[in-house]
Order: structure tokens, then sequence, then C-alpha cells
């Protein structure tokens, strides 16, 4: 802990996450919020799916477009107009009724405007600290991303619940607006420019630790997303139990960023790290009795931010500096792609065997993941003797001061 207290003494580092961790709030709320108004408002919980699964493409298709733009039009100008787009579709979503194929155009263009912070940040991360402090700084930010999947849906549910859904939605407005108007305004975005990239949109992906991070962060994620559904399904739709033990689940993942962050990156890290989510998960599917999944998620959830620290480092480490933010692009792109995954599989799983599906399904994907990270452990980068700042562009970089 001495490390992170250091670590967030830096100048302008706790500010920054803080500032990104706020703008990412939404992120935790949206998908729940647009399910439960438009499910409130056509009385159909097939509709409001149709409208979060345009939602996700579009996330899914902007993820690297987006991110590429920054390195065209600047950081600002992109995070700018894509929040004021994005906020403006959740915005008529809330108030304006109007038939389900404008529900979803509307949803798509929500998930298309999404702003790119996560990119964002991470690009902004190799220029505020010194070359050892970097793989740490990505593993505090993957564990207390962990806070937005604890807060935002108890959050939204509460508000949807007890106040209504358009408030709910109109909630999602102002957070977005105001994290990402205090991220946008950071002194850091205004001072790192990113160069325009000489490659074509996805070259990033021939970098082997660029394509791993994708495949095993899709593998991962697609097990966390499974867990949820899994979780949700014993317990009767999102009871307490539910509620408690997703936040368990979740409470592991931070315990585990923050006493693994400091550890030297190897090739086989990110097995060893996966190899920790796939026992964890594959001992659920032992009971479903509440204190024996919350011991066994707490034990799977210690590998997570572990395990996304480790993407993040070996795609900076791997990257020209002009082409990280694509690359981060790609990544949110499989990790959502995995979401969507993880749910379907569980889904079909749960109405055909029942709840114990989801957690086989669970397993399947991280166990999927560590096999992956395994077999093709020589396209991890070896970090332990260098540190994860991302390769120099050969071009001056012009800085704003």
């Amino acid at each position: 802990m001495a490390g992170y207290r250091e670590l967030l003494q830096t100048p302008g580092v706790g500010r920054i996450i803080a500032a990104q961790l706020t703008a990412r709030f939404p992120n935790g709320m949206t998908s729940l919020a647009v399910l439960l108004h438009i499910e409130h408002v056509t009385g159909s919980y097939g509709a409001a799916g149709l409208v979060l699964a345009a939602t996700s493409i579009g996330q899914a298709v902007a993820g690297p477009v987006t991110s590429r733009w920054m390195g065209i039009w600047g950081m600002r100008r992109v995070l700018t107009v894509t929040l004021l787009a994005c906020a403006t579709a959740i915005a008529a979503l809330a108030l304006v009724e109007m038939p389900l194929p404008l529900y979803m155009a509307l949803g798509l263009v929500a998930g298309l405007s999404t702003p790119p912070i996560q990119s964002a940040v991470r690009t902004i991360y190799p220029k505020m600290v010194n070359s050892k402090q970097l793989t740490p700084l990505y593993s505090l930010d993957a564990s207390l991303q962990e806070i937005i999947w604890v807060l935002a849906p108890v959050l939204i549910t509460l508000v949807a619940t007890q106040v209504g859904t358009v408030p709910g939605l109109l909630l999602v407005v102002v957070i977005l607006l105001g994290g990402g108007a205090w991220f946008i305004l950071s002194p850091e975005v205004g001072r790192v420019r990113i160069p325009r990239s000489r490659r074509g949109l996805g070259r990033v992906l021939t970098k082997p630790p660029v394509i791993l991070a994708t495949a095993t962060g899709f593998l991962l994620i697609g097990a966390c997303a499974a867990v949820e559904a899994g979780v949700v399904s014993t317990f009767d739709h999102g009871g307490l139990e539910a509620g408690l033990i997703l936040a368990v689940f979740a409470v592991g993942s931070l315990a585990g960023g923050l006493s693994f962050g400091h550890l030297p990156i190897g090739p086989w890290a990110m097995a060893r790290r996966l190899a920790i989510v796939a026992i964890g998960l594959s001992l659920t599917i032992v009971s479903l009795n509440a204190w024996w999944l919350g011991a066994t998620l707490l034990v799977a959830g210690a590998g997570i931010a572990p395990a996304l620290a480790v993407m993040f480092a070996m795609t900076s480490a791997s990257v020209r500096f002009s082409e990280t933010a694509e690359a981060y692009g790609w990544i949110s792109t499989g990790q959502l792609i995995g979401a969507a995954a993880g749910s379907a599989v569980a889904g079909f799983l749960v109405d055909g065997i029942g709840a114990q599906g989801a957690y086989i399904a669970a397993a399947a994907f991280a166990v999927a993941g560590f096999i992956v990270a395994a077999t093709f452990v020589r396209g991890f980068p070896d970090l332990r003797h260098r540190d994860s700042s991302p390769i120099p562009d050969t071009e001056p970089v012009e800085t704003i001061t």
C-alpha cells in the first residue's frame, strides 16, 4: 500500500483517476437504466433487449474508431463531441416516446457516441508517471474500476424503481456530462497529444500482445457476465443475496488488484492470474449455497483486476504511442463482445438446465482464457526487467504546455 500512496502523491494522478472513474460511472448504469425504461414503456423485455443489443453493437463498433480519432482531431475535441452526442441520445430515450425502431436507432447512436474515456486515460498514464510506477498504476486503475460495478447498478436500480425510469436515465445524463466535463477539462488531457497513426485501422491487431489481450479480455469478461447471469437467476432475479454476492465478487477483484499489482509481469503472469479465476469459478459449480458462492467468487475475483492490469501493461509496452488509444479501443470491443457472449450462453444454459448452467459457462470461459494464455505464452512480453511504456514514435511529438 505504501507504493500506491506514493503513486497517488504524484501530481495529477489522484485527480485524473477520480475524474475518469466519475466519467465512466455511467458505464455501470446505462444498460440497466435503458432495460428498465424500455420495459416500462413498452411492457416487453424482448423490446428492451433489442434496444440494448443496438447500444452494445454501437459501443463495439465505436471503440477502436473513436479512439483512433483522438490521434487525428485531438482528445478534447473527440471526447467533447461524443459526450454531447451520447448525452443527447440518452436524454431523448428518456423524454420522447417513439416506436421501437426509433428507440433502437437512438440506442445505436448512444453506443456509437460513447466517449472513449478508457482509451484516453490509459494513453495518458505513461506520460504522468515514471516507468517503474506505470504497471502499479494500471493495476490500481483496474482495481478501482470495480467501484463502478459495485455502486452503479445499486444506485440506478434504486432511482429507477423508487423514483422512476425517466429520472433514472436523466441521472445517467447528469453524471455523464459532469464526469465527462471534469475529465475533459483536466490539465493532463490538454497536455498530451496523440500523434496521428500512419498505419491503417486494425493493423495494430497484427501485434501478438494486442490480439492476445483482446482474446483473453473477451474470455475473462465473458466469464464475468456469465457469473452475473448465474447469480441473478439463482437468487430470484436480483434479490438482496444477489447484490451482496456480486459485491463480494467485485471486492475480491479490488483486493487482488491492490495486493498483486506491484508484482513484476512475466510471460506466465496472465496464465497464473487467469488460473485463479478459473479455479474459483470451477468451484462455484459444486453448490449454489449463498455462502459457498460468496467464498468461491471471492477467490475468483482475486484474479480479475490483476489479469486486466496485465492486459493494459502488455498492450502499452508493445505498440507505438500513436497506436495505444486504438489498441485499447480494440480491447474494449473484445470485452463488450465477451460480455454479450457470456450473457447469451449463460442465458441459454439457465433455460436448459437451471442456474447451475450459468456457472458452468463462466468456468468454461475462464478455463478457455487460461488455455489461451498458457498455449500462446511466447506471445506475452516479459516486463520483469523493462517498463511498460509505449514504444516512442520516430517523429517529434508536440506537447501543449
